[in-house]
């Protein structure tokens, strides 16, 4: 039987990543030489080549692309061990790596960040930001423990617990004739151009549905590649928007050129909540973070229970 090393893995995987021997022995921290010697044995070893080496280019054979994608879940595995025994002697001390979707995290984040640190004081959240399907692909790769989106998704190997329901505002031009309303209702809105983010984004699908009901049409000349861009063309008298509450907070509903308006009942809301997949080792640890979250948010008393 081959005798087969994690760290020759770990080197394969770099190198399936990176496409590049001098990178990906950067990544391993160890020389190029060191690390292209260890694959050369790994496929003496296994008796098939798995990298194809050429001056300006490195690829994967048929057999290398089959064992990169179990090394993945090999070296995933050996995470999940030393995981699963950090938790059981301090579930709730290490790191965290928790993702939050474009449209949630710089307006959910000033709010929960530090009740988070005062709680979680031995718990350190490593942040990053991605839309709702590569998020999902990196959780169920191992490389995210936690995801904070908008509900629902599909499940598939990952349980979801919803945090809270956020209200969708109106956003109008400061002039437009429903600026002096004090609440508006679905129809108001009838004929106006809509403006939305630009496909992936989950908010656009929820707007779209919202929007539907009242007739709306989406001004089709434009995309918006974040909130701030919606708001500022907005300002400009392009059309009207929907907003989750959070982004109308602040200094975000002090934009000038903009109105922000509430809905009449009933009021058309998005639910987020937290996803991670079923086999982790950092349930306590993702248990408590939701909690402070919802904690916090209930406690404000401006957005909807779960």
């Amino acid at each position: 039987m081959p005798d087969i090393k994690l760290k020759d893995l770990r080197y394969l995987v770099a190198v399936a990543d990176t496409r590049h021997f001098g990178r990906a022995a950067e990544r391993c921290f160890v020389s190029q030489p060191t690390l292209s010697a260890q694959l050369k044995k790994l496929e003496q070893s296994l008796g098939v080549q798995l990298i194809e080496r050429q001056p300006n280019n490195v690829a994967l054979t048929a057999a290398g692309e089959q064992i990169v994608g179990r090394a993945r879940r090999i070296l995933e595995a050996c995470e999940e061990v030393t995981t699963l025994a950090r938790s059981h002697r301090d579930p709730l001390a290490g790191t965290l790596r928790v993702a939050l979707l474009p449209t949630i995290g710089p307006y959910l984040l000033p709010h929960i960040a530090r009740p988070i640190q005062r709680t979680l004081r031995r718990l350190e959240l490593h942040l990053h930001e991605y839309q709702t399907a590569p998020m999902l692909a990196k959780i169920r790769a191992g490389e995210l423990e936690l995801g904070i989106l908008a509900l629902p998704v599909d499940l598939d190997g990952l349980e979801a617990r919803e945090l809270y329901s956020e209200p969708f505002k109106v956003l109008v031009p400061e002039r437009h004739p429903l600026a002096g309303r004090e609440r508006v209702q679905m129809s108001d809105l009838e004929g106006e151009s809509l403006l939305l983010l630009e496909e992936g984004h989950c908010l656009r699908d929820q707007a779209l549905a919202v929007c539907s009901r009242a007739g709306l049409g989406e001004r089709q000349d434009f995309r918006a590649t974040s909130l701030e861009t919606l708001r500022q063309m907005v300002a400009t008298g392009a059309g009207v928007t929907l907003l989750p509450q959070f982004a109308t907070e602040g200094a975000y509903g002090n934009a000038r050129g903009v109105t922000v308006l509430p809905f009449a009942k009933p009021v058309p809301s998005r639910r987020v909540g937290a996803v991670w997949r079923k086999t982790t080792a950092r349930r306590p640890a993702i248990e408590a973070v939701c909690d402070v979250i919802a904690e916090r948010i209930a406690r404000t008393g401006r957005l909807g229970a779960p």
